[in-house]
Parts: structure tokens; sequence; C-alpha cells
């Protein structure tokens, strides 16, 4: 767990001039309202909200947001009222930390019990800040990083189910790919247990079959980039199983049959490198048929911006090449979060935000019904 002085100094070290007391105060307001309160790991309860605050310094998040992930289960699991957090931490943490403890309690209720009217207070919530939704996705991620010490598999598979069904799906629509990938990961050990040791196995032995196949290929595109004038940082790696997974169910196909598990990403300086670099790998490599996307001059609705393209390697497979420049790497990495420097005045706006937001608003101004509602907000 991060001490005190460790989370200050995270902070510190992206924003100087973040409020020091607010993130101290907050610490121990926290570390006192959960006494002796232990999780299932058997961890001081405390240790949870910290973690998650951790999990937000590595998105360089502001001091308010970094208390409010300290704060975030105050209300709901401590004697701590609303009045003591705006009274203490001032309106604004007191409004985050509200909006998080509302979405937890709709989170505790039975898929029943889940009116129509909690989402869309929640919802209302999200949209007027969303570093409330941030909050909250850093808490589940937590959450799953600990669910092998929950005893009861029902409880278990719930909520790895959920995070698939609805944190992970929020995650990529505010493009947070990394969050999202290991919340998808996370769930589907714990949902398909033989389905993840199966494909984990079957990369471990292709791994040792190809040696270093990965780090050649890789070394071979940043040489050939290089050769070509253009400085390139190349990257590689195997798939995740969540994604080999989902991939063989939809093209009903067995693990052999599936070509293309290997992916490399090539950051580059600039978007005119971005299209020098695809222009000579496709020059070099045959490209794969309907495997090519422009997703730089057509964005993601998210914001994510990079071009993917499948060609087929000299190894005699196919290989997924992402080609993105720094910008768009941090923006692909933490999506939503990455345009929020420190010092961003406009943080709380509405105009700051995403159009799905904007969406989800006019879905609550114009459902019908609460099964409506739902559906669309699905």
């Amino acid at each position: 767990m991060l001490r005190q002085y460790e989370l200050v100094e995270r902070v510190k070290s992206y924003d100087p001039d973040a409020d020091e007391a607010l993130i101290n105060r907050a610490y121990v307001f926290s570390m006192q309202a959960h006494g002796s309160q232990k999780r299932a790991s058997g961890d001081p309860y405390f240790s949870h909200p910290i973690e998650v605050a951790g999990i937000l310094t590595d998105l360089h998040l502001d001091d308010e947001t970094i208390a409010t992930a300290i704060l975030h289960d105050t209300i709901e699991d401590t004697l701590a009222t609303p009045e003591q957090i705006e009274k203490t931490f001032g309106p604004n943490v007191a409004r985050l930390v509200d909006g998080v403890t509302k979405l937890s309690k709709i989170e505790a209720q039975t898929e029943n019990e889940r009116a129509a009217e909690n989402l869309r207070k929640f919802l209302l919530a999200m949209s007027g800040d969303i570093r409330v939704l941030l909050v909250k996705l850093a808490d589940r991620l937590h959450n799953m990083r600990t669910l092998h010490h929950i005893p009861s598999p029902d409880k278990r598979r719930r909520i790895a189910r959920e995070t698939l069904d609805i944190y992970a799906p929020l995650a990529e629509r505010i493009g947070m790919y990394e969050f999202m990938k290991e919340m998808q990961e996370l769930a589907f050990r714990e949902l398909e247990p033989d389905a993840y040791a199966s494909i984990v196995k079957r990369l471990e032995h292709l791994h040792q079959g190809g040696g270093n196949l990965i780090s050649r290929i890789g070394s071979g595109v940043r040489m050939l980039l290089g050769r070509n004038g253009i400085q390139a940082e190349v990257t590689g790696r195997e798939k995740h199983p969540f994604s080999i997974w989902r991939k063989m169910a939809e093209r009903h196909i067995s693990f052999e049959q599936l070509s293309d598990v290997m992916a490399f990403r090539v950051i580059v300086p600039d978007i005119e490198q971005c299209y020098r670099a695809l222009g000579v790998i496709h020059q070099k490599w045959p490209m794969v048929p309907g495997r090519f996307k422009d997703y730089i001059s057509t964005p993601k609705r998210n914001g994510y911006r990079s071009l993917h393209t499948s060609v087929i390697h000299s190894e005699k497979m196919r290989i997924e090449i992402q080609i993105r420049s720094k910008n768009m790497h941090a923006q692909a990495e933490y999506g939503l979060a990455a345009h929020w420097a420190y010092k961003q005045a406009d943080i709380a706006k509405p105009d700051a935000q995403i159009s799905w937001i904007r969406d989800l608003i006019e879905i609550l101004e114009h459902a019908g019904s609460a099964e409506e509602l739902l559906e669309h907000t699905r």
C-alpha cells in the first residue's frame, strides 16, 4: 500500500501546484473513518481506496480526483456524512464522492431492483463531471485485481460478469484501453477458467516454439523504418487471452486457425511519419485484404486515432501492426483522461466531455419508459 508521503510525491511529480494539504487531509480522514475494517484478503480496508488513488495517479489526475478516490467509500461504509465531507474537503470533492456513492448503491442492488430512476441519477451525475466515472473504473479495476480473495464463487462470478458487461465497455467508450484490457482479462479468467488456462498454455507453447520471434520481428520492423529515415519505437506482444477467445468465438475457428496472434505497435513523432511508415511496411510485406483501418483520418467516437493494418510477414505468418504518434499513443492508453493535464480549467464543464455523454443525456430526456432507458443505455 502507498504511504501518505509516497502518494503526495506521485501527485506532485506531475502537478507541482497540487494541494498537498487536501491529499494529506483525505488520507488521514479515510484511515480514521475506516478504522479496523478489513477486506476479504485480510488487509486493512483502508488499503483499497489508497490503491485506487494510486491507479489514478498513473493517469496524472488532479488533486480533487485523488482526494475523491481516497474518500470514495467513506459515506457508504463508515459513519462519515456528506456534510462532513463538504465541510472538510469543499463542495467539488463532496459532489464527486456523492456521485461515486450513488453508483455504488445502484451496483449493490439486485438486477431487478436496479430501477431506471437510479440509473438516470447516476448518468446525470456522471455527465456533469466524468471524473466520477474515472474513480469508479479505478475502484472496479482494483476490486478485480483482488477478486480471488472473495470466498463465494457466485459473488466472484457476479462481479466478473458485471465487469465484462458494463465496466469494460465503459472504459472502452472513453478510450481507456489499458483499463478495458485488464478488466476483460481478469473477468475472463474468473468466468471461463478452463478456456483461459487453455489459451495461456497454447500461448506459452507458441512462445517456446518461436523463441524470441516477437523481438526478432519487432527489430526487423524498426530497422526497416530506420533505413527509410523513420525513427520509430516498436514494441510487440502476443494478444491477450480474452481477445483471442473472443475472435475464436466470433469466427468459429480454433486457436491453430487464428493467424494474427501477434500485434506490434509503431510509435513515430507525427502524423506525416505515420503514413510514411505505413507505406514502407506495405511495400515490404503484402497487406491482408480487409484488415486496414485508418482511425487517423476517421477517429473512433471516443477520440482514438491510429492506423491499423495486418500484413503477411516473411516469417510466413500474419501480424497486426498499429501505427500512431506519441500524442495518439497517450490518448490510446488513457483515453479521455489523457486530455486532462492537471491545470486544465474546463475539467468539469460539459464541453470538455465527449459526444457520447451528450447522447446519454438525450436518451434520458427522450426515453419513453424505464425499459427503453435501460435498453438504450446498455
